[in-house]
């Protein structure tokens, strides 16, 4: 056998084996999309029957169907339909943001909130609260969408300074720093004006009560920019994975990959925060799950963590209202309570895997 004849047959089967390991990877990625669509779709049943005011499956059919009575109508049409869509609008939002910030920073446990976009938002939230006289969660989306966006472009004006041209170790650091002195403002404003403290109160608890079609419809089309920006540059994330000089020798623009990888965050948990405050664990605990049923193909891993995110917050959301009849939990509260064990669980397992 010459060496060349030699040299294919041992590079043959590791490319087969690729192959294969490929189509399984394609195969557990339809599969998953599969059964969060289906259970998505079984959550919105249930959200729309549970509650202070428990609704029948029939009640529910006939008043989608336009038959039911005034009361029907209110509780799902108006109350529990919106806060439905808010529920898939902020899951989806946090899940995609939470994929692009851990392949960014190339830190398993980071979450949206690293580079300061919930405390821009609250901050800007409060200010026009205490200044401007701001009462309702609809008057809240745009200042909190300017907050973020803000906040954000400093943190990486910040990481950009100096040598090292935001790199990920630089970024978290920037969004960090900003963020615990914006959150620092925020507790300010928010301690010497009771008025903005009390809606404040509820604003920052994570909550998808009133968020109706108006606080909703606002963000879907932001929304969309940054889903779709983040699933075009999912293969880049996958060259930055090997590191930024292989990358760079794929042709892959590092730094404009991380412009754009910062701007879809803002968008997408931009667009959560506006809509329900700020919401913990979600966009950390999604990318996780999504990753160890695909593997580490980004593309993959934000396309899951976007459509698998509403589970958690659907899930979370019904929780609430059931713990605490005939009141209800914030959204927030109970996502922390189901996150903080499984965070506990990933820096033990992360241990293992580094050996720290």
């Amino acid at each position: 056998m010459s060496a060349a004849d030699g040299a294919t047959a041992r590079t043959a089967p590791p490319t087969a084996q690729s192959a294969g390991a490929s189509a399984n990877s394609t195969r557990r990625f339809g599969l998953l999309i599969a059964a969060a669509c289906v259970l998505v779709a079984v959550l919105l049943v249930l959200s729309l029957v549970v509650g202070t005011n428990m609704v029948s499956v029939p009640v529910l059919l006939d008043t989608l169907a336009g038959r039911g009575t005034e009361e029907s109508r209110f509780i799902l049409l108006d109350q529990r339909v919106p806060r439905s869509a808010a529920a898939l609008v902020v899951g989806a939002g946090l899940g995609g943001a939470g994929a692009l910030i851990q392949a960014v920073t190339r830190n398993p446990l980071a979450d949206p909130g690293i580079l300061g976009v919930n405390a821009g938002a609250a901050a800007a939230v409060a200010a026009a609260i205490v200044f401007l006289g701001v009462t309702s969660p609809g008057q809240y989306v745009s200042f909190a969408y300017a907050g973020a966006f803000v906040l954000t472009a400093a943190v990486f004006l910040l990481g950009s300074a100096g040598p090292r041209r935001a790199d990920p170790l630089t970024l978290t650091f920037a969004g960090l720093a900003v963020g615990a002195v914006l959150s620092g403002l925020t507790t300010g404003l928010t301690l010497t004006n009771p008025d903005a403290f009390e809606r404040m109160l509820g604003w920052s608890a994570g909550s998808l009560l009133g968020r109706g079609f108006d606080v909703t419809t606002p963000v879907l089309l932001p929304l969309a920019a940054g889903i779709v920006l983040a699933l075009a540059i999912g293969p880049a994330l996958n060259a930055m994975a090997l590191g930024d000089e292989v990358a760079t020798g794929h042709g892959v623009s590092v730094p404009r990959t991380r412009l754009l990888a910062v701007i879809a965050i803002t968008l997408l948990a931009g667009t959560a925060t506006a809509v329900a405050g700020p919401i913990s664990f979600v966009g950390l605990m999604m990318p996780h799950v999504v990753r160890w049923v695909v593997g580490v193909d980004h593309r993959r891993i934000i396309a899951g963590s976007i459509v698998t995110g509403p589970i958690l917050v659907l899930i979370s959301d019904i929780i609430g209202r059931l713990v605490a009849l005939p009141g209800e939990m914030p959204v927030g509260i109970v996502t922390a309570f189901v996150g903080a064990p499984v965070l506990i669980v990933l820096v033990r397992r992360n241990r293992r895997v580094t050996g720290l």
